[in-house]
């Protein structure tokens, strides 16, 4: 279900069209990608149209992963992350959340490509949904 389409599609949905066509080019290689990695520690450029806070007492793994249950996500997920141990890979979202919040390194976590995901970064934390 997920594999390397599946960052493309976090891109094309979450991040803001002024930067949008850079970090896909980005995606393309390893250099590329190292530079795309290295900004999520400090990433400013989600589009906020589809960026919603997470409640406060819901930042703990278990209540988030039922926000995102209940916008559609399932047991599985896709991680792009600054922790190399759980970039570019599928995972158990219940994992994937114990191994980011928390952790204070820059993750999207892709629960429906192009539709819902999980951004963390080390000041803010977002659901986003299209």
């Amino acid at each position: 279900m997920f594999d390397m389409n599946s960052e493309a599609a976090v891109i094309r949905a979450f991040i803001l069209s002024s930067k949008r066509d850079r970090y896909l080019e980005f995606l393309t290689n390893p250099k590329g990608r190292a530079k795309f990695i290295a900004q999520l520690a400090h990433f400013k450029h989600l589009n906020p149209n589809f960026a919603c806070s997470i409640p406060g007492g819901q930042t703990n793994p278990a209540s988030l992963q039922k926000l995102l249950v209940a916008r559609g996500a399932g047991s599985k997920c896709w991680v792009i992350s600054e922790n190399r141990e759980l970039d570019c890979q599928e995972m158990d979202l219940e994992a994937a959340l114990k191994d980011t919040i928390g952790r204070q390194r820059g993750t999207f976590i892709s629960c429906v490509p192009g539709q819902s995901a999980y951004s963390a970064d080390e000041d803010d934390r977002f659901i986003l949904q299209r």
